[in-house]
Parts: structure tokens; C-alpha cells; sequence
């Protein structure tokens, strides 16, 4: 089984490249000439994007073909009192230059929204933000020229008290957006409300592929036992992909492998937290529960240090690889493991 290792949005070795740099409504709007204010927004946006470049540089170069955008390379674009702003004319060739980047150098890539985006939630206002929310995310993916494997990456929202009617109202209210925003998303088991299999669930009645976390799974197991994770879930959720790959009708050659997340939790007493770093060995061991099934996956590390965790994780993995006859080393972030 291929591992391929990356990181999320900001790099803690490259000076001065934050992609996430902004500007708050009250700047914005002390502003007296509101055409000056966008052009400012857009020079932010402009600054945002070619730092997304040098980071995508800086992540091939270390062999890092994984990597998450941040949410904030357009600063304020989805509030509501800037609706009739388009910023994406004159964006247009910053974001095709990272498309084009992505593509020639076969880089994975996708976005995260945060947590206000619930397909969840009983309240209209919120569904209607996070349409908006998913909107803003995918048309950043579409001005890049990424097709449908480029995806963004969401969880299913609270439980407000009734986990089975929320869940229910999720499938629902999801399932009545449209494609091109549906087919654009993942699903995540999170480490509070909604675990593995009630994740899975979801993703299988709304026909989106699931990203299990398997820190999440660790904080927030409910009833479902390593040995269930690994013999009954498993194998489904690596099903959601085989569906997502066939509707897409990828050729042999135009891998979608399964993804994952994880990270290491920040202490004892937080174990939700993220570390700073990423501990091998917990990750080490379910990559090796799930070898004899799978071919090829993809690990996005959630550590504080970002792309230094990858470093630390792969030096760690290089010297285990020493001494343990089922790991061999690709490159600086690749990694091979063999069944046994």
C-alpha cells in the first residue's frame, strides 16, 4: 500500500508566505471609497494567492503531493454586506497559475470550511450561509480549473439534542443542493457528535465519499470496536471512493485514492487538541490494519507545525524503516507499506 503524506495551508519554514493574510468588515468599512476598499481586498486576495504558489513549490520540492488551501485567500468574500462584489475577474489569472501548477505537478489538493458550514442545523439563516459558504469554496476550485476530484471537506454539524433527527435533516437538506456544489464534497466523522459509522452512513445515503479521521475515531469511538473500524467500516468507506471514481468514470491512470486525516492529540488532558507534531506510531498501526485492503491512501496531516510535522513524521518512519521489513521509503513524504 502507497502513503502519501501533506499539510494544511501554512508552512512553518518559509518565511513571510501566509496564504490567510485579511481585512475586517470595520477596516473595510471605514473606508470611504468603497471601490479603493474592494481593489485593497483584492490586493490581499492577490498577496494570498501567490503564497499559495510558493507553498505548492515549496510542497513539491519536498516530494508533498497533498495539500490543503486555506479557506481565507479571499478576505471577506462571503460576508453579506459585500454579495454584489466579484472579485474573481481580476483574480483570474492568479488562480489559474496555482490550477496550472497543481495540475502539471499531479498535486491532490482541497479545502476545508469551517465549522459554521451546517447541513445540520434547523435553522434557514444557517443552511442558507452555508450554501453560500460551499459556494465560495468551490467557485475558488472551479477559477483554478480543478475538476471534481478537487474536493472540499465538511462534517455533518451539532445534534441539537436529537442525533437521529439531525442526521436525518442533513441527508435531506444536503441532498438538496446542487451537483455541482454536492459533488464537490466529502464528509468527515468529527470527535464530538457524529462518529465513523454514523458518518457513513450519511455519506452513503448522499452518495459523497467519507474521510475517516482516525484521531476523531480515537476521541469519539461510540460503540465501534478497532476490530469493527477496520473489518465492516473500512471496507465501506473505501466503497464511497470506488462509487465517486466511477462516476467520475476516471481512467486507470487518474487515481482518486482514499483519504485520511490525522494528528496526534494536544495533551492528556485535551485530547481533542492537535499537537504540534504527529506521533508514528498510532498512525503506523492503522496504516498496517488496513494494508491488506487497500492500494493507495492519502494522510493529511492536522498538526500545529504543519509541513514540518510531515518532515518529523517521515524521519521517524525512515528510521523505523531500518528495522521493519514492511516499510520502504518512496520519497520525503511517500511511503510503501507491505501486507503481512
Amino acid at each position: 500500500m502507497r502513503v502519501r503524506f501533506g499539510f494544511v495551508a501554512m508552512s512553518t519554514i518559509l518565511e513571510n508566505a501566509s496564504p490567510s493574510k485579511t481585512m475586517t468588515y470595520a477596516s473595510f468599512s471605514k473606508l470611504a471609497d468603497r471601490e479603493a476598499a474592494t481593489r485593497r481586498l483584492e490586493q490581499i486576495a492577490q498577496q494570498n494567492l501567490h503564497n499559495t504558489l510558493r507553498l505548492l513549490k515549496h510542497a513539491y520540492h519536498h516530494d508533498v503531493k497533498l495539500y490543503r488551501f486555506s479557506s481565507k485567500l479571499i478576505p471577506l468574500s462571503t460576508h453579506q454586506a459585500l454579495a454584489e462584489w466579484n472579485p474573481y475577474p481580476s483574480l483570474a489569472d492568479d488562480f489559474k497559475a496555482i490550477g496550472d501548477y497543481v495540475q502539471e505537478k499531479g498535486i491532490r489538493v482541497s479545502l476545508h470550511p469551517d465549522h459554521f458550514c451546517v447541513f445540520s442545523t434547523h435553522r434557514p439563516e444557517v443552511l442558507i450561509n452555508s450554501i453560500r459558504d460551499i459556494e465560495y469554496h468551490v467557485s475558488m476550485l472551479e477559477a483554478m480549473g480543478l475538476d471534481e476530484r478537487s474536493k472540499c471537506n465538511i462534517h455533518m454539524g451539532g445534534a441539537y439534542g436529537d442525533k437521529v433527527t439531525s442526521s436525518a435533516r442533513f441527508i435531506e437538506q444536503f441532498s438538496s443542493i446542487p451537483n455541482r456544489l454536492k459533488y464537490r464534497i466529502t464528509l468527515e466523522n468529527d470527535d464530538k457528535t457524529f462518529n465513523v459509522e454514523e458518518t457513513l452512513l450519511a455519506a452513503e445515503a448522499v452518495a459523497v465519499p467519507m474521510v475517516l479521521d482516525i484521531h476523531h475515531y480515537e476521541v469519539n469511538a461510540g460503540h465501534i470496536s478497532e476490530l469493527m473500524l477496520f473489518e465492516q467500516l473500512w471496507p465501506r468507506i473505501q466503497r464511497t471512493w470506488e462509487i465517486e471514481i466511477q462516476r467520475l468514470e476516471l481512467s486507470s491512470g487518474e487515481q482518486l485514492p482514499v483519504k485520511i486525516h490525522a494528528s496526534s492529540p494536544k495533551s492528556a488532558s485535551d485530547r481533542r487538541g492537535h499537537a504540534d507534531l504527529v506521533e508514528a506510531a498510532p498512525v503506523l498501526k492503522f496504516l498496517r490494519g488496513i494494508a491488506p485492503m487497500t492500494s493507495y491512501v492519502d494522510c493529511m496531516l492536522e498538526a500545529k507545525s504543519k509541513d514540518q510535522a510531515v518532515f518529523q513524521l517521515m524521519d521517524e518512519l525512515k528510521q523505523l524503516a531500518l528495522s521493519s521489513s514492511d516499510i520502504t521509503i518512496v520519497d520525503d513524504a511517500t511511503i510503501e507499506i507491505m501486507s503481512v
